[in-house]
């Protein structure tokens, strides 16, 4: 009966502060958090009145990046990314170390129990023998009458998930810059290929020239002018090959690998008789969505808002200090065992226990509650302009993409019928040169407004492809 009661007393000062915690915890000071009335444009500025018509369809952004970017080499780069990029694998350990924080944070809702076991014996001068194993607990409980605690695991929980956001921001320009880079390598081997085409005709070009020198029917400056072209292609190689090994690194960098050459998939285009034949149509116009769905797809906006949940927990962080700590304390231990003098047994003293409730009000601080109040609504503030001017940066980024989008189609177009013009008059230059009725002179012309003009071709056409990505990622698509 006695040995019950002694080991009792430490469990009734714990049952105490639980249930004094219970009771005491209730009110939470500061101010709760609502979603600020933020005023959205009501649809997208588009270059047309269709475009904004299309706005009603389903999202273009809601589309996987796999169905959106149809290269299969393309898609097994982004993959690999996913895998292996070493920015996406710290953006998700900040996640785990958000998370260990909210567990952190939160344990100070508990009560704090410890317990400090130890045991003892042996013999003395007097032959007095004992074997005592003693057990004590303590425990502290900091009541959170006021939400202080709440308060601050609140604010934690919403940095929580701001990280995972964050870790959503990264997945989706992972996404978008290998996509990008992919299109630029792929618009510099097209550059290549044209430029080593033009080396070939325009090699063909100046035997002409000096074969018709040999016959006496052409000039010698009809053989430099034709080697003019022939130099320009050939200085044009090795600086798009740099820029194609350049181009190579900075992927496998993203892809977490050190560098090395980047297999190829689709090329851009291919040039035929008829004109260039595209390996990929791209639709004129794409659907943006209703731009209230825009706050919920993007990643970086909603990482925002949790940041303005966090700092507005923080302002009852910051008042509940003004207001009384109060503490509860037990203590209580045991001891088991006895000792042995001269025949008799002598067991080990009862168990005691004590408790106790602390109070403790701030009175003066020197000005440090009141200017970290002022600290807390500040950071408020700030953390609701950002989320203000991160939703109106959306807003233009999907404008600019949809702008740039349209416009880059409509360049490439006109940009084929350059071409297509110009080849045109290289071909008659070339024949009335050939009949003697021209000098090489208007040839040369033709020839080089046509290699610069297939130039611009390819850049307009990789233009076209990173105005889609940019207009996917804008839209907050790739991330899922």
């Amino acid at each position: 009966m006695r040995n019950g009661s002694k080991n009792s007393l430490g469990a009734k000062a714990t049952l105490f502060v639980t249930l004094s915690a219970l009771m005491l915890s209730g009110c939470t000071v500061g101010p709760n958090y609502h979603r600020p009335s933020v005023q959205t444009p009501t649809s997208f500025r588009a270059p047309d009145e269709s475009q904004q018509a299309q706005a009603q369809a389903a999202p273009f952004a809601d589309l996987p990046w796999w169905q959106v970017f149809n290269d299969p080499q393309l898609q097994d780069l982004i993959r690999t990314a996913l895998k292996q990029n070493y920015d996406l694998q710290l953006a998700v350990e900040r996640v785990n170390a958000a998370r260990a924080q909210v567990g952190i944070t939160r344990s100070n809702e508990f009560p704090q129990v410890s317990v400090d076991p130890s045991f003892s014996g042996g013999k003395t001068d007097q032959n007095i023998k004992s074997n005592i194993f003693s057990l004590s607990a303590d425990a502290i409980f900091q009541v959170d009458f006021f939400g202080r605690y709440r308060r601050a695991t609140e604010a934690a929980r919403a940095q929580m998930l701001a990280t995972q956001d964050a870790q959503q921001t990264v997945t989706l320009t992972l996404v978008s810059d290998v996509a990008s880079d992919y299109f630029l390598l792929r618009d510099l081997d097209l550059q290549l290929q044209i430029a080593k085409e033009t080396v070939r005709t325009q090699e063909d070009s100046v035997r002409l020239t000096e074969l018709r020198l040999q016959h006496g029917v052409g000039t010698k400056l009809d053989v430099l002018q034709a080697r003019q072209v022939l130099d320009t292609a050939n200085a044009q190689i090795p600086d798009l090959e740099r820029q194609i090994g350049q181009t190579e690194d900075a992927i496998n960098i993203l892809l977490g690998k050190y560098p090395d050459n980047v297999p190829r998939g689709m090329p851009l285009g291919i040039e035929t008789p008829s004109g260039w034949t595209w390996s990929e149509n791209l639709p004129p116009q794409l659907p943006s969505g209703l731009p209230s769905s825009l706050l919920e797809r993007r990643p970086d906006i909603r990482e925002a808002e949790q940041n303005l949940v966090a700092a507005n927990a923080n302002i009852g962080v910051a008042k509940a200090m003004f207001f009384p700590q109060i503490s509860l304390l037990g203590s209580g231990g045991a001891a088991f065992g006895h000792s042995q003098f001269n025949g008799s047994n002598i067991p080990a003293p009862p168990g005691v226990g004590s408790y106790a409730a602390t109070l403790s009000q701030p009175l003066f601080t020197g000005g440090y509650l009141r200017n970290n109040l002022r600290y807390a609504k500040s950071e408020d503030r700030q953390a609701l302009i950002s989320y203000q001017q991160t939703i109106q940066r959306a807003f233009g980024d999907v404008s600019d993409a949809l702008i740039g989008y349209d416009k880059y189609h409509a360049v490439r177009e006109r940009q084929e019928q350059t071409v297509k013009d110009l080849r045109e008059s290289v071909d008659v230059s070339l024949m009335r040169y050939r009949g003697g009725t021209t000098n090489y002179i208007d040839v040369l012309d033709s020839q080089r407004s046509l290699f610069d003009a297939e130039l611009t071709l390819a850049q307009a056409r990789n233009n076209e492809y990173q105005s889609l990505v940019q207009l996917y990622k804008a839209l907050g698509g790739g991330w899922k």
